[in-house]
């Protein structure tokens, strides 16, 4: 393991990467803010600007962005090995908390302080992305300008309902408008330390990337286009189209290259085919899916992994159900995964070569002002869900409200998210010491109750 021109040795980034992957509850927004503290703000990886230049670039692709971040990042600094170190991490510790809470889930779901724990663990989610959408806020909101278009962002997705594509889209095409009139309005400022000690990033904002490391991405690129759909036709040739993992490996497929937004939009898309589609499992498991990968580390879309893993365990053939549903949460997370290595691989070499380009600047920074908003009503979304057990919607026109009903509010729930948001907003306590107590006291209360 060697160092390259910035210092960091292979060993220490596998050491940052496995606390970040072990440290990324609270979604997207949680998982973002956990990277830009240890790589921007304390060990000085890489510039603030260059962060937020991957960042942008990320959040346009389909699949999760946190992770993708990941990739991108663990390529500039140790190239294609260390793309793979950074993804993989990111992946892993999530992986295995979700096959062991669906594992716990199909044989002790209905034990009593088992589901006191998830819903302490929810209600501390709760807290977790909203101090996770004041960092996102706070880091790229500057201008007035960008604030206008997270706002519009978060209208357009939460009440108007329009398709996280047409909402990028429109915010790149808004960012390249207004940077040719007003440049500033879209500028991505550069970090600026409190510490005037501080060192300067270590990876250079100036550092271009040579032509054989661009090579090398795109043979990388290759290689991982290989290595997703040939197991997809292994699957299909030696099982056939009919059997469940042969299914899962085309829906996961399918939803790694045609959903936008992250897990949540996954979710709709993945619950009409898993519910109503194949009937692999029942509303309230794919509601249970998402609490669950709310609060294990990793990204939101590990869902997918609890739906595979009860597809193949309700589905078993000639196998044992739990053997047949470990198999179906591999296949599950291997076709979901891979495409976003792909897409890191074969991208990222040609947008840090327009890095300087102000026009690209401009749009993909206007691109992270319209994901901040996005994030925001996924904060609200899963406020109100977790927080209400009944939340009606009401169409005014082309206006969609979520009203929750007063009377279902939860106050167990609410008061362990207060306690959450207490302790890391005002005295910064760890999120994994937050979720411990948090899942403690949701045991204690469901004990009591019963």
């Amino acid at each position: 393991m060697t160092s390259s021109a910035h210092g960091v040795t292979l060993r220490e980034a596998v050491r940052v990467w496995a606390y970040v992957g072990l440290n990324s509850f609270g979604g997207p927004a949680g998982q973002i803010a956990v990277m830009h503290r240890e790589l921007v703000e304390r060990r000085r990886w890489l510039s603030e600007r260059r962060f937020l230049h991957a960042l942008n670039y990320c959040m346009i692709l389909p699949g999760p962005e946190a992770q993708q971040l990941a990739t991108y990042v663990g390529w500039l600094m140790h190239g294609r090995i260390g793309a793979v170190v950074a993804g993989g991490l990111f992946v892993v510790p999530g992986f295995i908390a979700m096959l062991a809470l669906s594992v716990a889930f199909v044989l002790f779901g209905d034990i009593v302080w088992v589901d006191g724990l998830l819903f302490g663990l929810q209600a501390a989610v709760v807290a977790l992305v909203v101090d996770a959408v004041i960092r996102i806020g706070r880091r790229t909101l500057r201008t007035r300008a960008l604030q206008i278009l997270a706002l519009t962002s978060f209208v357009a997705v939460s009440l108007l309902r329009l398709p996280f594509p047409v909402v990028i889209a429109a915010a790149a095409l808004s960012g390249w408008l207004i940077g040719r009139r007003q440049p500033r309005w879209v500028s991505a400022a550069e970090h600026r330390p409190a510490d005037p000690d501080q060192q300067p990033a270590l990876l250079p904002d100036d550092e271009s990337i040579p032509p054989a490391a661009a090579r090398a991405a795109l043979r990388a690129a290759a290689w991982c286009a290989v290595l997703w759909l040939l197991p997809v036709a292994a699957l299909i040739v030696a099982l056939g189209v009919d059997h469940v993992l042969a299914q899962e490996a085309i829906l996961f497929s399918k939803s790694a290259v045609l959903t936008f937004g992250g897990a949540y939009a996954v979710l709709g898309y993945i619950a009409a085919e898993a519910v109503n589609r194949y009937g692999w499992i029942s509303p309230q498991d794919m509601v249970t899916g998402l609490g669950l990968a709310e609060t294990t580390p990793g990204p939101l879309i590990m869902v997918v992994q609890f739906v595979g893993f009860l597809a193949a365990y309700n589905s078993p053939g000639s196998l044992s159900p739990l053997l047949a549903g470990t198999l179906g949460a591999v296949v599950a997370v291997w076709v979901t995964f891979v495409p976003c290595f792909l897409f890191i691989f074969l991208g990222a070499p040609y947008v840090e070569r327009l890095r300087h380009n102000q026009s690209l600047s401009h749009a993909l920074t206007a691109v992270g002002a319209a994901v901040a908003g996005v994030v925001l009503n996924l904060a609200v979304w899963f406020s109100l869900h977790t927080l209400f057990s009944a939340v009606d919607e009401i169409q005014v026109g082309p206006v969609t409200l979520q009203v929750p009903e007063p009377a279902s509010l939860q106050l167990p729930a609410l008061a362990i998210a207060v306690l959450a948001a207490i302790l890391l907003l005002r005295y910064r306590m760890a999120t994994l010491k937050v979720l411990a107590l948090s899942a403690f006291m949701g045991a204690l209360l469901a004990v009591a109750i019963r």
